[in-house]
């Protein structure tokens, strides 16, 4: 923990809040605004004769709840504008600035100093593969998995006791070795196709967590195809340092992963920081990244149909505060013009364009009626994303999995899961704005609108199908089933989908 200040909240946060949403944050949606032409931005109007109260605690990093708050329309143009990427150097969370909703989400997620990626998460690893064929069903593996869960944190706390421990799985670990054996068959089988024998076979991985895909793929190549794996280099972009020392060491821990070492590079950077220019062929691995990369918020008038643009304000005290400008800065205009142009043909869950113009009107017309629409999380950060691998690695063929629909979520279109865990126990709130580095906030990946970008930028094909159709298409589905015959590796992540360049 960072303080006994800290401390302190999540204490107060484990005594009111977990399994319950946090109360209603100040936002558009709870609260009427006031704009003038000259000041073109949106904010929320003071209660009268109102001073300036501390009043708990949770008020020093949480976005204040009270409907009426300050009026912080000065403060707002007195304080610096501050990208992520400039916030990279500092050690402590940043007072009297102002950012982007998507600078702020990356900051709390990358920050090297305080962001989660960076200090605060542990990814679970079961220890031996699960023997499915063994396991009775369902329950039974819920039943192991808790177990494996409690023994795994127990070590952990032997070592280092900690309330705040930031633990999760990923379907790579759960599923390990037939996970990445099947994203092993399924690259290989298309490089034999296409690639072979004019090109090697490289793989770049983004995240790569504990480095168990890597192995897993570069063990299943080694044993079944030795003259592909003489040809393979395997690359992990890695923006963690922390992760990025794991992931050597555990490439190095046995004599069976060190005989990987001579075709694994490890680059700890950001994906965004890249600035190499690859014209080889290569699989470009994603998988559940998408879900971490930040969005920007936008809200819309009802009326007018215009588009405001959030941005977060934090004060001398730490808290957040939402503001609106009618002025869109370029990346989400972009945004804005790719989608409409590359959707044309696709109905997606929108603001505006799905309710009929009257009966907005009617319902924002009624008595203490919010004047914008619910926010809309835009997916900025990935739409960057292709252009990268557009521009820099334009003969790439992108495998990725991620979430299409995450339950819980905030309020909003293409809302995300806000969550933390504190004494084993996973706490949800329902705002993006919590303190920096201590929440994941994921978002789900609407797979029909990202492919049409997708294709439209890189030019590239694709294909989209759920989790269960890929996996039960290229996994030995026999290894991981149950005596039940229920089948755990296409059974869950039923709200998962792969899309892969063709």
């Amino acid at each position: 923990m960072d303080s006994p200040a800290v401390n302190s909240l999540f204490k107060r946060l484990a005594t009111y809040h977990f399994c319950h949403h946090v109360r209603p944050v100040l936002s558009a949606s709870h609260t009427r605004c006031k704009t003038t032409r000259a000041n073109p931005q949106r904010y929320a109007r003071p209660r009268p004769q109102e001073k300036a109260v501390k009043t708990t605690v949770e008020s020093s990093w949480q976005q204040r709840t009270d409907h009426f708050p300050l009026d912080k329309a000065e403060d707002f143009k007195r304080y610096p504008t501050v990208t992520s990427d400039a916030l990279r150097s500092r050690k402590e969370r940043p007072r009297r600035v102002k950012m982007l909703m998507r600078d702020f989400i990356e900051d709390s997620l990358y920050n090297p100093h305080y962001g989660y990626f960076s200090k605060n998460v542990t990814i679970f690893s079961p220890g031996a593969p699960f023997d499915f064929n063994h396991i009775r069903d369902e329950p039974d593996f819920h039943r192991l998995l808790g177990e494996r869960y409690t023994q795994f944190e127990d070590e952990l706390d032997v070592a280092e006791y900690r309330e705040d421990r930031q633990l999760w799985h990923t379907p790579t670990e759960l599923f390990r070795p037939y996970y990445g054996e099947a994203i092993a068959r399924y690259m290989v089988a298309n490089y034999r196709l296409t690639l072979y024998p004019y090109h090697d076979l490289v793989i770049y991985e983004l995240g790569a967590g504990n480095g168990t895909l890597m192995l897993n793929i570069l063990d299943h190549i080694r044993r079944t195809d030795p003259d592909v794996y003489s040809r393979t280099k395997f690359r992990i972009i890695e923006v963690s340092s922390a992760l990025a020392t794991l992931q050597s060491h555990r490439l190095h821990a046995t004599a069976a992963s060190r005989g990987h070492a001579e075709k694994v590079e490890i680059i700890n950077k950001s994906v965004f920081d890249w600035d190499l220019y690859v014209p080889d062929p290569c699989f470009f691995l994603a998988m559940e990244v998408f879900d971490n990369f930040a969005h920007d918020m936008i809200r819309h008038d009802p009326a007018t149909e215009e588009t405001l643009q959030c941005s977060v304000l934090i004060d001398a005290e730490g808290e957040f505060y939402e503001i609106y400008s009618r002025d869109l800065d370029p990346v989400a205009a972009r945004f804005l013009r790719v989608r409409d142009a590359a959707c044309q043909d696709r109905n997606y869950p929108h603001p505006i364009r799905n309710t009929p113009r009257f009966i907005r009107n009617i319902r924002h017309a009624l008595p203490f009626a919010p004047n914008l629409t619910l926010p809309e999380y835009i997916p900025t950060r990935l739409m960057q994303f292709f252009s990268l691998l557009g521009t820099h690695f334009p003969a790439h063929r992108l495998i990725t999995s991620d979430f299409h629909s995450l339950p819980q979520a905030t309020k909003g279109y293409n809302a995300p899961v806000v969550q933390t865990r504190y004494q084993r126990r996973t706490v949800l709130v329902r705002t993006p704005l919590v303190q920096q580095g201590y929440f994941d906030i994921l978002f789900p990946t609407d797979f029909g609108v990202m492919e049409d970008i997708y294709r439209a930028i890189t030019g590239r094909l694709t294909r989209v199908m759920t989790h269960e159709d890929f996996f039960r298409r290229w996994a030995d589905v026999e290894g991981t089933q149950m005596r039940s015959g229920e089948n755990a590796l296409v059974g869950w992540y039923g709200n998962a989908s792969v899309m892969v360049t063709v």
